[in-house]
């Protein structure tokens, strides 16, 4: 079943790059490509600033145990280097009166003294034996302390570059914890004033129905007004039907004769 299905996927996956092939030629794997980045491009910027906050804290949160290491690393190159530093002042101390001894049995030696401690007396050769064995291992000791001093300059240096990268890693870890600090405070405040702005009225908004309402109006008190010119020069006359066998002419002589004629206060008619 498994094998069926690997078969068919392949099949598949054949015959998209033919048909890709087909239709773009050797451009085919651009077309691909460009693709393939501009989906990735179009994931990434879909995700929400919350969640990459988020992740920007896990990632530092990741530092924490390679801060920690580095902890362990300083801690432990300085407890060698001081424990090589006091093995190695142990060590010039002892060197240091081997030194003496060695400095006071050849004086008895060139002397010719050979009574040394306890009354004893030795030959000159063999004192001048115990001085050969005495001084082989001064040099001896002395080229140890000398490596040992290289390795206590040596772990020294690891103790500085420790501290140094010690220091830099937290200072890094502090200047990203505040820069996520930053942006998290950051979009909290563009959160609060997306909040606020959605209890403001939309001034271009109203601006834009106040306009819409007025060119209404106007347009209204326009029609209204040519209307009513248009009633008063319209070219349309009312006829009144007369009679022909009427005298209109004595109607009104007589209406108006029998009406006595007023004057104001001047003396003058009034009509």
């Amino acid at each position: 079943m498994v094998c069926k299905t690997l078969k068919k996927g392949l099949i598949g996956a054949t015959l998209g790059a033919g048909a890709l092939g087909l239709v773009f030629g050797s451009a085919a794997p651009s077309y691909v490509k460009t693709t393939f980045h501009k989906a990735r491009s179009s994931m990434k910027s879909s995700v929400p600033i919350e969640f990459e906050i988020e992740r920007a804290r896990q990632e530092i949160a990741a530092l924490d145990p390679a801060i920690a290491n580095a902890i362990e690393s300083l801690v432990k190159a300085q407890v060698e280097a001081e424990h090589l530093q006091k093995d190695i002042a142990s060590t010039r101390d002892e060197m240091n009166s081997e030194g003496r001894a060695l400095q006071a049995l050849n004086e008895h030696l060139k002397t010719g003294d050979l009574h040394l401690t306890g009354g004893v007396a030795y030959s000159a050769k063999e004192v001048k034996n115990d001085l050969v064995r005495r001084m082989d291992h001064y040099k001896l000791v002395k080229n140890l302390l000398t490596e040992k001093q290289e390795t206590l300059n040596v772990l020294q240096k690891n103790v500085v570059s420790a501290r140094e990268g010690l220091a830099a890693m937290q200072n890094a870890r502090r200047d990203l914890t505040a820069r996520v600090e930053g942006a998290e405070a950051k979009l909290n405040q563009i959160k609060a004033a997306r909040t606020s702005n959605e209890f403001n009225f939309d001034d271009s908004a109203v601006g834009q129905a106040k306009k819409t309402v007025t060119e209404l109006e106007m347009k209204l008190e326009q029609m209204a007004r040519v209307d009513d010119l248009k009633g008063k020069y319209s070219d349309r006359v009312v006829t009144i039907p007369t009679d022909g066998d009427r005298d209109v002419s004595k109607e009104i002589e007589a209406e108006f004769s029998s009406t006595p004629k007023s004057t104001d206060n001047a003396g003058h008619d009034k009509f």
